[in-house]
């Protein structure tokens, strides 16, 4: 019997990679958690049914989101993190000798256990000295910063579930008070490819 993850674009387009064996499956508190395996794409993570990445190309998601901020910030030092729990937002900024702090807040701390076993390629860089997790709500932990971070990154699930509060105008406003006077913020929210993402981005 052949096994496939599918996930659903639009109402006319499905993506499907076929699965050679299922590597994890739980229920957290927040969300539920799978890992597959696949010969095409290698190991992927879904989180809710949803992909998040697979072994494949996820390189080219995580170094978009910090190698082009880090390309525009002159001296980007102190960065926060919310959400990316597969830890490859963290792993491509421990490139960067100069940046000194790094605060990733991840709700589900079952998915930064999960990617630690299972997508180690991902999430190798977690336990470097400059980097301090805190698994709490971003919305909630960024309410007290002022003035701090040079660059924040927003590696979130889409707007619903666990990730829905991150996309509301207290969020971003907080941000823009997190910020120093340069700061950078970059946020993950789909991709404009199709009409109805498109206008949810919008």
């Amino acid at each position: 019997m052949e096994l496939w993850f599918t996930e659903r674009h639009t109402p006319s387009v499905k993506f499907s990679i076929k699965v050679d064996r299922q590597l994890y499956t739980a229920q957290s508190e927040f969300q539920r958690i799978d890992v597959f395996d696949s010969k095409e794409f290698g190991r992927f993570l879904t989180l809710d049914g949803y992909m998040m990445l697979t072994e494949k190309d996820e390189f080219i998601y995580h170094e978009m989101m910090v190698h082009v901020p880090m390309a525009v910030h002159p001296n980007a030092r102190r960065v926060l993190i919310i959400g990316a729990g597969d830890g490859g937002v963290v792993r491509e900024l421990t490139r960067y000798h100069q940046i000194e702090h790094i605060d990733l807040v991840e709700i589900d701390e079952l998915v930064v256990e999960v990617c630690k076993k299972y997508l180690p390629q991902t999430a190798c860089r977690l336990d470097d000295e400059r980097v301090h997790i805190y698994y709490e709500d971003g919305l909630k932990f960024i309410r007290s910063k002022e003035n701090e971070y040079d660059l924040i990154i927003v590696d979130s699930t889409d707007p619903f579930g666990p990730g829905e509060g991150l996309f509301t105008k207290e969020f971003y406003g907080n941000c823009y008070k997190a910020l120093k006077e340069d700061g950078i913020m970059v946020n993950q929210h789909e991709s404009p490819f199709y009409d109805e993402d498109a206008a949810a981005m919008q």
